[in-house]
């Protein structure tokens, strides 16, 4: 009899603890900011594999551009930064649900993010380029006819990838590519010859490559995919944290700490 009022009284704490945890974050269609100005607090969700825009060092540590640059534009208004790893295919999900409060990691605004999220004012320009190794020959986009393509699970690359197939998914193998969680594990099936290319954001590529010690073993392609621009992914209700964000870019912008973000990082202004 007392193990069966143990257990039932286990149930009960159990029960009651996870009611307060449930609550502590209820989902809402109320702007965020006042919750974020008091609590002092901003979560923000990353892949954090994504160099040089946010990713984990040797020593486990995330760091990166955005990183830098979400934690100079909060600490003007005295808030805490917490940056919280998520599936990047399911980002919007995680946004909406509350687990984070903003998605912010080299996040290409588009037509079809627009129906989901509310983007800040953008603050860099992007494109997509396939990655390849020299000996594999490629010039151009056409090149990768027959040839195994790899792409980011959720990327904007493989979104572009989907919803234009006439650039470049009516060519590659299958008319598919190989995804993957992160663009390590896609470098070293590149690096392998298990995928012919990958289709992959410019400033990661330029940024992996030349921490290569073998740089000249790569070729970088363009093809006719547009221009995008990064910028950072609120809730649709969130316009007043919209604000104070964008009216953070200007004023780094006007002391230039965005550029000097934007150098220490890339060794110039690559910044909008």
């Amino acid at each position: 009899m007392k193990k069966k009022k143990y257990r039932l009284l286990t149930m009960i704490i159990l029960l009651a603890i996870l009611a307060v945890v449930g609550c502590g974050r209820k989902k809402t269609e109320t702007d965020q900011w006042a919750r974020i100005h008091s609590e002092k607090r901003v979560i923000i969700g990353l892949d954090d594999s994504f160099v040089p825009m946010g990713f984990q060092n040797k020593s486990g540590e995330i760091i990166g551009f955005d990183i830098d640059l979400a934690r100079a534009v909060f600490d003007l208004y005295g808030i805490t930064v917490d940056f919280q790893p998520i599936d990047w295919s399911m980002k919007e999900n995680e946004l909406q649900n509350q687990t984070i409060d903003l998605i912010w990691n080299g996040y290409s605004k588009s037509a079809e993010r627009e129906e989901k999220v509310l983007f800040s004012d953008e603050y860099m320009k992007n494109e997509q380029v396939v990655v390849s190794l020299k000996k594999n020959n490629l010039n151009s986009f056409t090149d990768m006819k027959g040839k195994i393509l790899g792409a980011q699970n959720g990327s904007s690359g493989y979104n572009s990838f989907e919803e234009q197939p006439k650039i470049l998914k009516n060519l590659v193998k299958d008319q598919t590519a190989i995804l993957y969680d992160g663009f390590n594990e896609a470098f070293m099936d590149l690096k392998s010859g298990r995928i012919d290319g990958l289709l992959i954001d410019r400033v990661y590529a330029n940024y992996y490559l030349s921490h290569e010690d073998n740089l000249a073993n790569f070729s970088i392609v363009s093809g006719q995919f547009e221009s995008e621009a990064f910028a950072v992914g609120l809730r649709k209700s969130d316009k007043e944290l919209a604000k104070k964000i964008n009216t953070a870019f200007e004023k780094l912008r006007k002391t230039g700490e965005l550029a000097k973000i934007s150098k220490e990082w890339f060794g110039e202004d690559v910044t909008k």
